[in-house]
């Protein structure tokens, strides 16, 4: 196959994926942001990096983001919205941090492969993302390896639920500018 056909069979991928999404969890998760003092987001390896693209954002539509680890991120307290991004839901120093934001009293968003995961059941707001685990392997449900349909699918899924809160708070791209790095 071609780089371009892979392109493709990628893009059939995601569209099959994240086509299967609910919106319901979607939308009480927007709501929930905006309803939250703080937001923070977590993810391990490459759903960290997901993580990272998505607080971007959040801090251009005005939101009070941070990824968690970051030396500049505060404490979560109560009426934060805790984040986590995990395709196992069973990373373990994410489970961890997990139980802690439940024990904080923070609202607790899952966004996983596996809903019935220690991370989905400690949730209270749980999305499914209907890709390939890692541990699937070859299991003919994605031609790429590990969890990249997962990771891809997070973005998109983070980058719609940024365009919905941009119609909810009546904000257009151009007027995002005004919060972009200029030290660059």
């Amino acid at each position: 196959m071609t780089n371009r056909g892979f392109t493709e069979e990628i893009l059939s991928e995601l569209k099959n994926t994240l086509s299967r999404m609910d919106d319901k969890s979607a939308e009480q998760t927007v709501d929930g942001i905006l309803q939250a003092n703080k937001i923070l987001v977590a993810g391990g390896g490459r759903s960290g990096f997901m993580a990272k693209a998505f607080v971007m954002r959040l801090m251009h539509t005005g939101l009070d983001a941070y990824v968690v680890g970051e030396t500049v991120t505060p404490n979560l307290e109560p009426g934060d919205t805790f984040i986590v991004g995990s395709g196992s839901g069973e990373t373990e120093s994410l489970v961890s941090m997990t139980r802690k934001a439940k024990k904080i009293g923070a609202t607790i968003v899952a966004v996983t492969i596996n809903p019935e995961s220690t991370i989905g059941e400690m949730a209270d707001i749980t999305v499914e993302i209907p890709a390939q685990a890692k541990a699937d392997g070859d299991s003919g449900r994605s031609i790429q390896p590990m969890g990249s349909l997962f990771e891809q699918s997070l973005l998109l899924f983070y980058d719609a639920m940024i365009l919905n809160l941009m119609d909810k708070k009546g904000l257009k791209s151009d007027g995002m500018y005004g919060r972009h790095a200029n030290l660059e």
